[in-house]
């Protein structure tokens, strides 16, 4: 019987040759039967991979032997069989594109000066000592359908856009107090968290195995609200039977987590659109649905 699993996983770790690296892993995965993304740079490696759970397993124990993932950071979660359409693996600058791959510095302990690391545990009790501001390190788009309570949301469509959002100005109340970043499983918010340490903000955390090892811990009762965007077919996951629904249709305005992407084919725009007015209607972004009437 096939059991389908997704693994999410990063390790920041120096490579002396990613390509190298790619071509064992791209014939790793494809041996496998995997499907999902791997980018791999010369700071390490980041991917999603999905199948059948003892192909997933298979691959973490042979990509583990490599010395330099031996401590590679996952998170398991349930999938459909049919997440992904093919396996991508690439080498790139950057493993999340900021746009600013000098600036990061990784040794073989991982990201060098980046934010103090809170398992759920700890986070519940720092924001039980200090005023705590939580700050989502992903597209805003995704925080449309879940955050943290009271999160900053900074209004950015891709990643690229943190450092010119940082260097604004907007954020230097936040200097001198307690900001928690957080992303999907961690891998964006290590970046960012050494960004904005690198720009004088003081006291910087991260939620160390991001949104999905916190939802394993406390699901839907603690300061997580609503639920987790996904980049594959599912779209979005939720931690219990009783998450908030905190989305809201762009057609109708009724609560929704559902998303989907703009009807116009060469956009990337992501919308929150409840599975009443997907079934009903054809549904643009606000810059495509205003040239349908020029």
């Amino acid at each position: 019987m096939t059991v389908p699993k997704i693994l999410l996983f990063y390790a920041f770790t120096p490579l002396v040759d990613p390509e190298a690296v790619r071509l064992w892993q791209r014939d790793l995965g494809l041996s496998l039967g995997l499907g999902g993304r791997i980018i791999l740079s010369k700071h390490g490696i980041n991917g999603t991979v999905g199948g059948d759970v003892r192909a997933v397993k298979m691959y973490l124990r042979k990509t583990r032997e490599y010395a330099p993932f031996r401590d590679i950071d996952v998170k398991w979660s349930e999938g459909t069989g049919d997440d992904f359409p093919r396996l991508s693996v690439r080498v790139r600058d950057e493993l999340v594109s900021f746009g600013a791959p000098d600036e990061l510095r990784v040794d073989e302990t991982g990201v060098v000066g980046g934010g103090a690391r809170l398992t759920p545990e700890q986070l519940h009790e720092l924001v039980a000592e200090k005023d705590v501001t939580f700050f989502d390190g992903r597209n805003a788009f995704e925080a449309q359908i879940g955050h943290f309570k009271d999160a900053v949301i900074p209004p950015v469509s891709n990643t690229r856009e943190f450092v010119a959002e940082l260097d604004s100005g907007r954020y230097d109340h936040l200097k001198d107090r307690p900001v928690v970043t957080y992303c999907t499983g961690g891998v964006r918010c290590e970046v960012l968290s050494s960004l904005m340490i690198s720009r004088g903000f003081s006291e910087v955390y991260q939620l160390d195995g991001g949104i999905a090892r916190y939802g394993e811990a406390y699901g839907d009762d603690g300061l997580w609200e609503g639920a987790l965007y996904v980049f594959d077919k599912r779209m979005s996951v939720e931690f219990s039977d009783h998450a908030a629904v905190i989305g809201t249709c762009v057609a109708c305005g009724e609560s929704s987590r559902h998303m989907q992407n703009c009807a116009d084919p060469a956009c990337r725009v992501q919308l929150v659109v409840c599975e009443t007015c997907a079934a009903a209607s054809v549904i643009h972004c606000d810059d495509h649905a205003a040239q349908l009437h020029v």
